[in-house]
C-alpha cells in the first residue's frame, strides 16, 4: 500500500477557494502528497476581497495540532495566516516540538490589500515564528513590514534577505514577483532569490501577463513544503515549486468580478 507524504498547513479558510487552506490542500494533491490542516481564521472571501474574518481560539487550534501530529504524523508542515500574537506564540510553540522541515509564509495582507496580520502580532512573528522555520517565504511587501527593509530592485534583494535571516530561519526566499517589469524584475521576468546566507540560488520565470493570480503565495510555500515532505533539498524543492506556481499563474483564470485564483490543476488540464 503506497502512503504519500503527510504535509500539514497551519492556516486560514478562503471560502472563494483560491488562497489559504483550499488553495494549500489543492496544491499538495496536485504534487503528490496527502494534505491536512489546523484551521486558525474563517475569512468571508471572494474575488473582490476580505468581507470577513473570524480568527479561532488558540485552545482549538492546538487541538487540531495535536490531534493530526500525534496519530498520523507529518513529514512537512506550512504555515499561513496567523492573525494575532496569541496565534503566533501559539503555533510556534507547537511547531518547536517538531521534527519536520518547516514552512513560514509570514502572510500580512491579501491580494486584494486587506490586513490579514495585526500589526500587535509582527514582534511575535519576527522573535518566536521565524527562527522556527526551514524557509521563510515573505513577499516584498512582508518583507518591509517585518524588517523595514524596501526593495526597489533586484540587488535589493540581498538585503531583504539578510534582514530576514537575521530573525532565524535557516533559509529565506524573497518572492520578487511584486517588482515591476524591466531590469529590476529580470529583463520582464519574475525572480525570487533563496538564500541561507551562504549559498544563493536565483529562481527566474517569465512574467505572466495574466491578472488572475489569487492564491500565489500560499501556493508557492505549500509547493515548497510538499516537495520537502517527499525528500527534495531546499533548494530543489525551491525550484520544483517555481516551477509549478509558474504554470499556476499562467493558467489563472477569471472567478467572480475580481482577481481570479492561480490553477492548481494546470498539470492535469493541460492548459500551459
Amino acid at each position: 500500500m503506497h502512503i504519500p507524504p503527510r504535509v500539514l498547513t497551519v492556516a486560514g479558510s478562503d471560502s472563494g477557494g483560491g488562497a489559504g487552506i483550499q488553495a494549500d490542500l489543492k496544491t499538495m494533491l496536485a504534487l503528490g502528497t496527502h494534505g491536512m490542516s489546523v484551521l486558525t481564521a474563517v475569512t468571508a472571501q471572494n474575488s473582490l476581497g476580505v468581507q470577513g474574518a473570524w480568527e479561532l481560539p488558540a485552545e482549538a487550534v492546538r487541538a487540531q495540532f495535536r490531534s493530526v501530529v500525534d496519530d498520523i504524523g507529518v513529514q512537512a508542515v506550512k504555515t499561513g495566516m496567523l492573525s494575532s500574537a496569541e496565534l503566533v506564540e501559539t503555533v510556534a510553540e507547537l511547531l518547536a516540538g517538531v521534527r519536520a522541515p518547516v514552512v513560514i509564509d509570514p502572510v500580512g495582507v491579501s491580494k486584494h490589500g486587506d490586513a490579514l496580520l495585526a500589526a500587535s502580532a509582527l514582534d511575535a512573528v519576527r522573535t518566536v515564528l521565524l527562527p522556527t522555520a526551514t524557509v521563510a517565504t515573505p513577499n516584498l511587501d512582508e518583507v518591509a513590514q517585518l524588517t523595514g527593509v524596501r526593495v526597489e530592485e533586484e540587488a535589493d534583494m540581498r538585503r531583504a534577505a539578510a534582514a530576514i535571516l537575521d530573525f532565524g530561519p535557516r533559509w529565506a526566499l524573497i518572492k520578487g514577483g511584486h517588482l515591476t517589469a524591466g531590469p529590476a524584475g529580470g529583463e520582464g521576468g519574475a525572480v525570487d532569490l533563496l538564500t541561507d546566507g551562504t549559498e544563493e540560488h536565483w529562481l527566474r520565470a517569465p512574467r505572466h501577463d495574466n491578472r488572475h493570480t489569487h492564491g500565489t503565495g500560499c501556493t508557492l510555500a505549500s509547493a515548497l513544503a510538499a516537495q520537502l515532505a517527499k525528500g527534495d533539498t531546499v533548494p530543489q524543492a525551491a525550484a520544483a515549486a517555481k516551477d509549478y506556481v509558474t504554470g499556476a499563474l499562467a493558467a489563472g483564470f477569471r472567478l467572480g468580478a475580481g482577481i481570479g485564483p492561480v490553477d492548481h490543476g494546470w498539470r492535469w488540464r493541460g492548459t500551459h
